[in-house]
């Protein structure tokens, strides 16, 4: 009984959240490294990234974006997000600048038709450094 009622609340909550992008859409997103393991102390140094991501079936978009850090080389990035399920996804991205490769997860809730709510872990291949990362993105339907 008990594993029934799991159960049924894990797809109540994930059926509640679905509200997944279609093919063609557009994601233009951003956001802000929480933190990262080479950060000695909070605010010493900032990263922000910006990207669009196009949608070229449901669960795969391809994007490209840019990198801005405060005390290293900015960076030129491309990637990919696959989507295994509607609000999770896995990318790789290439950061032209650094000269690095980029591994990483994250979850995008829905805030609503339009905004979502990213929350991304990403593994810097070169830098071998771990970043977490919050930000908000926007949903150009087609």
């Amino acid at each position: 009984m008990r594993n029934v009622f799991f159960t049924l609340s894990i797809l109540t909550f994930v059926l509640g959240t679905l509200n997944a992008q279609s093919s063609n859409d557009i994601l233009i997103s951003s956001g802000i490294d929480l933190i990262k393991t080479d950060y000695s102390r909070f605010a010493d140094k900032l990263q922000f990234g910006a990207e669009a991501n196009y949608f070229v079936v449901r669960h795969f978009a391809a994007g490209a974006g840019l990198e801005l850090w405060t005390h290293n080389t900015s960076s030129f990035a491309m990637g990919i997000r696959y989507y295994p399920l509607d609000n999770f996804f896995v990318r790789v991205r290439g950061l032209i600048g650094a000269n690095d490769v980029a591994l990483g997860g994250g979850w995008s809730k829905p805030i609503n038709k339009k905004w979502r709510f990213e929350a991304i872990g990403d593994f810097y291949l070169g830098q071998t450094e771990f970043g977490i990362r919050a930000g908000v993105g926007y949903v150009i339907k087609k």
